[in-house]
């Protein structure tokens, strides 16, 4: 299957990305603390593990855009690890570990098909998600072929080798409703939650439930009739909230959320909770392209970190959104279900 190197591309927002540089990524973890909060299943975290570098995987995957011929580093920030390799255990291990530590209880997984590399990459993921007893969700994205039927039969496929339960369909309206609802009438023992904004639709694809994921166009606003109607319709609504956006290094699109110093981060979380969120999806723990992440950055490459945030700077800057995630997720644990 052809590399994906953005989800924007999928939609003919992004131009391809260039699959070698000539610049070198370091690999250095900072250390992570082993003490966690307690962790919530309410709160669902998506996560990307499709970054290669020549040093661990012998090419750069999804670090990399062309602009006019020339590689151009495609993430408006820069990771405090630097331009990593997903390939890398240990480095996965203080991904768990970090998400772990801000009350996050499910890490939803970008999953691009059975042949792709991030499957081959989803045991060492789920291995290190389970030693500190988080789970394991599916985010079945639309890798190529991908059609509802096709789609129920992967579903079936991971909930019988893998034991997964819960499966989020992204741009599932790409597909007409009525085919959705006679792919998944097959399952049983899953949760499947359709990506949309349409209630109705979400209803007659019979899906579970729905999410929004985007975070630029959705600022939170709608999160309370949303939700009321999908709990009236008997669906589960699990809104996303993120601290941000910017794809323009990525893309040809404009569009831009900022951070405002966690602003734009505490309100989503705010408009959620006042919804009566089911689960709370978090975009993203590292879509380091979509400027969406919560991993800690740094200031490198004429690429900002997050000094300000919240009155923070220097190392607890960086680390500004877990804390923030870790303060969130506190509050919801805490509301009645």
């Amino acid at each position: 299957m052809p590399a994906v190197e953005s989800r924007a591309a999928l939609t003919g927002l992004r131009i391809p990305a260039l699959l070698a540089a000539v610049l070198v990524a370091g690999l250095a973890v900072l250390p992570v603390s082993a003490t966690r909060s307690a962790t919530t299943d309410r709160a669902a975290i998506f996560y990307y593990p499709w970054y290669s570098n020549p040093a661990k995987d012998g090419r750069w995957a999804h670090w990399y855009v062309e602009h006019d011929g020339a590689p151009v580093l495609s993430t408006p920030y820069y990771p405090t690890r630097g331009l990593y390799s997903s390939s890398n255990a240990k480095l996965v291990d203080a991904h768990m570990r970090e998400i772990a530590s801000a009350g996050v209880g499910t890490i939803v997984f970008s999953w691009w098909g059975f042949d792709s590399p991030e499957h081959e990459r989803l045991a060492m993921v789920e291995q290190a998600a389970t030693r500190l007893g988080l789970k394991i969700a599916i985010h079945v994205e639309p890798y190529g072929g991908r059609t509802p039927a096709r789609a129920a039969e992967d579903i079936q496929r991971l909930q019988r080798e893998r034991g997964f339960t819960d499966f989020y369909l992204y741009d599932a309206a790409r597909d007409a409703a009525a085919l959705w609802n006679e792919a998944l009438s097959s399952l049983s023992g899953v949760r499947t939650f359709g990506h949309t904004t349409l209630v109705g639709r979400a209803k007659a694809s019979g899906f579970d439930g729905l999410y929004t994921y985007d975070v630029v166009t959705w600022s939170g606003a709608l999160f309370k009739r949303l939700c009321t109607q999908a709990h009236a319709a008997g669906l589960l609504c699990a809104p996303s909230v993120g601290p941000g956006y910017d794809a323009r290094l990525t893309t040809r699109q404009h569009a831009v959320r900022p951070r405002n110093d966690g602003k734009t981060y505490d309100r989503m979380w705010r408009t959620a909770l006042r919804a009566g969120a089911d689960i709370v999806t978090i975009t993203s723990y590292n879509e380091w392209q979509e400027g969406t992440q919560i991993e800690p950055a740094r200031v490198a490459a004429g690429r900002p970190d997050y000094d300000g945030a919240w009155g923070k700077s220097g190392v607890a800057g960086q680390r500004s959104y877990l804390t923030a995630t870790a303060a969130w997720t506190e509050r919801l644990r805490a509301q009645p279900r």
